[in-house]
């Protein structure tokens, strides 16, 4: 069947207004259509199905096709911000179809055309957003292995590239951006390639790189991209030239508040890979929620955009020291005296400048947003008042980028009604005094029933006459009405508009004038507010960009003063950062695992130089390993961001990566075990760790037999102190491993105390030097409430199995597991000399271990 076929049968089997749906509706098959009607935006087909199940509205019908009903469901237009929220959180995108044409004028369905695409990545609606987090649309693609990555923060402006090589360094930028909307080329091949709800796959034609170019330069009005320093960046280019693409075709509208686009260098900043970003529970815990993580313990800011800001600080750290000294600097400023607080107080009432500015710029601004920016503009003078008395650069230069705006706070102040309506269509919006034509206007439609009684009584008191009265109707408007009697007596300009059966009714030129500007005087004034409305955004757009890097420095003001009252209120020292080789921990604490304990935290010592860069960690379960290593990692984020640390004192130098290796478990969907995953988590670290990188080990090679796991751990840990040098936290139930510091002397053992009393242990949760003296699995296991019967079980074979690995021929513990129950070499073998004088029931795991190397080392 032909297009032109198919045409006719749609249109002889709907209705004119179903028949302009579907052709609007096949222009956008991948988005939910909202259709205007009237108060309400509905919704067909197989939209209503969607629609109703993900809103949990009714689902109805409205006509048919094919004899059958058609799918029906609406939301009311001046509540659909709710319904989009949900639509959007869900990963789907909404065509916004408005009606455009006057319903008085048309012939047939009035006129319609999708308006806007809301889609995960691009919304800047308040409604719509979490107003502490952001919300990124990411486009990547890649050719052999260099992939390129693009990041716009719609709701703020900030364009941003970057070009990373390899896929796991690919994977782990996904992850840090955590992207609402991600566009990927759709022969973009990455194995384990992170699920994010908003991913589109799109042709690679829409990644061309001179079609990039060509659209970047003319957004932003450049010959080319040499001023932004990535016009060598080609997959980069390519990435960001499609994301623009996609927003302008979404938006349908200028994008002023897009200024600049930002090269964003991975060498600047501290390396951490997903597993990493995931272990250290940044802003999400392990179980996906944001409670017990390190932005819940720091985030004390008093913007929104400030928490934001503080987020995108702690994923991405920066080894930048001049830059880390200055926020320091600044950290150290406010505390003296405890002026964060007086200036915090004054942070507090400024509203989100960053998302109100981008919808000034793209012209959704509402009037609650003006009169926030009011609001904020007017305290900006008590804000520079307050930090003019410090004479620290950063500071003084935060001040000077965040500067003031008289004219445009006054202007607001004047223009804007004190708490005006949420939408313009409301009216009131505009103050009154502003404007003295809509002022008019206003009091035509307000003052007109006290304008008629006066005309009535001026009328009256000039004809004489008793009958004659002023009144209106829908179908002729206003009139005069004048008794039959008395008719015949009504002045020469009086011009009759209407003969009933008992009265005349006339109309005069005053009247008329009045009529006019009464009957429109409603619509005039929203027309002449929407006018006047206009010419505010046209006002604040001209400052757009100063009114940007003002928001940007109050943003950075904001996280450093909340850095400064963190703090004071936790006890946190200023770290100081060395050109050597260092991190020396004094009393180190972990911030989270403090922050939820009724008791004091136990603080521990760390020490690692260019000549101690491997601890080996021992100590049972629930010893406080994971938590000592945990607490480094994040002593040394925290460093690099500029931030204060929880310690007695720390000395550091820059780091280039942290990696982390702590727990796992099955990868359900990718078919991968847990084993699989630690494997996977460890050769990234043997690829990609150097001398200046941070490594945290935690039990290698448990997810596999006993003899397997220790050989792994064995040789991963040789090769980072021999080969990566890395500072290396390498935590292990393995005893055998403790003797690495005798062939390499840059490891050394530390263990976890415990102490233990009539089969009970109490953790003391200290680090001390050298390595434990034995394992205490039993014990925690009876802590746990495994039955007594099981653990006296446990006891009996643990001393059978322990007696059997002393006795027995099979000692090589790199290769295969030995038979525990093969038999015992022959009585007169020279090495069982040595066995006479020993009880095996009165050794200790650690004691039978070192005497299998030296039985090893004997029967070799």
């Amino acid at each position: 069947m032909s297009k032109a076929t198919t045409n006719t049968v749609a249109e002889t089997q709907h209705t004119p207004m179903m028949v302009q749906y579907l052709k609007i509706k096949a222009e956008h098959p991948n988005e939910v259509v909202f259709y205007r009607m009237g108060d309400f935006y509905e919704l067909f087909f197989d939209d209503a199905k969607k629609a109703s199940e993900l809103l949990d509205i009714t689902l109805t019908a409205r006509g048919k096709t094919g004899g059958n009903p058609i799918p029906m469901c609406g939301v009311p237009y001046h509540a659909v911000e709710g319904y989009l929220a949900k639509l959007v959180k869900a990963g789907e995108s909404v065509a916004i179809c408005e009606q455009i044409g006057d319903p008085a004028t048309s012939k047939g369905p009035v006129e319609r055309a999708v308006a806007r695409i809301v889609t995960p990545g691009t919304i800047s609606d308040e409604a719509l957003l979490d107003e502490r987090r952001d919300a990124l649309l990411v486009a990547a693609c890649g050719h052999s292995g260099l992939f390129g990555i693009a990041v716009l923060d719609m709701s703020s402006g900030r364009f941003q590239v970057l070009e990373v090589k390899g896929q796991t360094a690919f994977v782990g930028e996904l992850q840090r951006l955590r992207p609402a909307e991600l566009l990927v080329a759709d022969d973009l091949n990455v194995e384990e390639m992170p699920k994010f709800p908003g991913l589109r796959k799109l042709p690679p034609w829409e990644f061309d790189f001179d079609a990039a170019t060509r659209g970047l330069c003319q957004h932003f009005g450049v010959q080319d991209l040499a001023g932004f320093g990535c016009e060598q960046l080609t997959q980069g280019v390519s990435a960001a030239g499609c994301l623009l693409h996609y927003v302008k075709d979404t938006q349908r509208t200028a994008l002023p508040h897009i200024r600049q686009l930002k090269h964003e260098n991975r060498d600047d900043a501290v390396a951490m890979d997903a597993a990493t970003r995931r272990n250290l529970e940044l802003d999400l815990n392990l179980g996906g929620g944001v409670e017990n993580t390190l932005a819940s313990v720091f985030d004390r800011c008093q913007t929104a955009m400030g928490s934001r800001l503080l987020r995108r600080w702690l994923h991405r750290p920066l080894r930048n020291q001049a830059i880390l000294s200055a926020r320091q600097s600044g950290v150290v400023g406010l505390i003296d005296n405890y002026q964060f607080e007086t200036l915090r107080a004054t942070l507090k009432q400024i509203g989100d400048l960053e998302r109100i500015l981008s919808r000034v710029g793209l012209r959704s601004a509402r009037p609650r947003d003006l009169s926030r920016l009011q609001r904020s503009l007017a305290t900006l003078p008590a804000l520079q008042s307050q930090l003019k008395p410090f004479d620290i650069p950063y500071l003084k230069d935060l001040a000077e980028q965040i500067s003031e705006f008289p004219t445009l706070a006054d202007l607001l102040g004047r223009a804007v009604a004190e708490n005006p309506p949420m939408v313009l269509r409301d009216g009131g919006v505009i103050a009154e005094g502003f404007d003295s034509e809509l002022d008019e206007l206003r009091s035509l439609s307000t003052d007109a029933g006290e304008f008629l009684l006066a005309m009535e009584r001026r009328e009256r008191e000039k004809t004489g006459l008793s009958t004659l009265k002023v009144g209106y109707n829908r179908v002729h408007g206003y009139y005069i009405e004048i008794s039959k009697l008395q008719a015949g007596q009504a002045p020469v300009e009086y011009i009759r508009r209407q003969t009933l059966k008992n009265a005349e009714r006339f109309i005069t030129p005053e009247l008329k004038t009045f009529e006019d500007k009464a009957l429109s005087s409603k619509s005039r004034a929203l027309a002449r507010e929407k006018m006047l409305y206009d010419e505010l955004l046209d006002n604040l757009n001209a400052e757009l960009a100063d009114l940007q890097n003002a928001a940007q420095g109050l943003c950075e003001l904001d996280v450093i003063a909340n850095l400064a009252e963190r703090a004071v209120q936790l006890d946190l020292c200023q770290p100081e950062f060395s050109n050597s080789p260092l991190l020396d921990i004094e009393q180190g604490r972990h911030p989270v695992v403090e922050s939820v304990l009724d008791e004091p935290f136990i603080a521990n010592d760390l020490k690692l130089a260019d000549d101690r860069r491997t601890l080996i960690i021992t100590g049972p379960n629930m010893g406080g390993k994971s938590t000592y290593m945990r607490q480094t990692a994040l002593i040394v984020l925290l460093a690099h961001i500029g931030s204060f640390v929880p310690a007695k004192s720390v000395k550091l130098s820059l780091v280039d990566q942290i990696f982390t290796r702590i727990g796992s478990s099955d990868d359900l969907a990718g078919g991968r075990s847990t084993f699989m995953v630690e494997m996977t988590e460890t050769a990234n670290i043997l690829h990609n760790a150097t001398a200046k990188s941070l490594i945290l080990m935690d039990e290698i090679g448990r997810g596999t037999s006993t003899f397997d796991g220790l050989s792994l751990a064995w040789a991963c840990a040789i090769d980072l102190a021999d080969r990566v040098h890395g500072f290396t936290l390498f935590a292990t139930h393995y005893f055998e491993l403790t003797v690495l510091p005798e062939t390499y002397p840059k490891a050394a053992n530390v263990h976890l105390g415990v102490t233990e009393h009539n089969d009970h242990i109490v953790f003391l949760h200290r680090v001390e030097e050298g390595p434990a003296n034995r394992s205490y699995g039993l014990q925690v296991a009876k802590l746990a409430g495994i039955p007594p019967k099981v653990v006296s079980a446990a006891k009996i074979k643990l001393r059978e199995l322990e007696s059997q690995a002393i006795g027995h021929t099979q000692l090589n513990t790199a290769g295969p597991q030995p038979d525990l129950f093969a038999p015992p070499l022959s009585a007169d073998h020279p090495v069982l000399s040595e066995l006479d004088d020993i009880n095996p029931d009165d050794l200790s795991p650690r004691q039978a271990h070192e005497l299998l190397y030296k039985l090893k080392a004997q029967l070799q």
